[in-house]
């Protein structure tokens, strides 16, 4: 099932191709179901997405990704997640007509780096997670 990888996993992706600069349906939808998350609690009462670090992946060019990774990583927080710092990247030469150019240029330099960058930075605060977890959010 589903929830059970996303509860177990230390490090989420989350993956959405951009339309018309909105992230795809079945983004939102998993998104949406992971609202649930919200009142859901580990064993010691701290938020189930506590400790745990979030990133985004966004293929499709600039137009719009910024926007996706914006409104996904809104979401990834209010559920209880960490961002890294760039624990993001999108694909920056994006299609046109013809042959797709990821495919022809070796101008994805730029993808390549913030794609080592952002697993690298998610890795980071993953690991300082684990060696230092985050406080129960505290009661009223």
């Amino acid at each position: 099932m589903l929830h059970g990888k996303i509860a177990a996993a230390d490090i989420l992706i989350v993956a959405t191709p951009t339309w018309l600069g909105q992230q795809s349906s079945i983004s939102k939808r998993v998104l949406e179901r992971m609202d649930a998350m919200l009142s859901e609690t580990k064993d010691d009462g701290r938020p189930i997405a506590y400790d745990k670090v979030a990133g985004v992946v966004v293929t499709g060019n600039e137009d719009g990704a910024h926007h996706c990774i914006a409104e996904i990583s809104g979401a990834l927080i209010d559920i209880g997640y960490t961002l890294a710092g760039q624990g993001w990247t999108y694909w920056n030469k994006g299609p046109g007509p013809g042959e797709e150019e990821y495919l022809t240029s070796d101008e994805t330099e730029w993808s390549n780096l913030t794609g080592v960058t952002a697993a690298q930075n998610l890795f980071a605060v993953a690991h300082a997670l684990k060696a230092t977890p985050m406080s129960a959010p505290k009661a009223d």
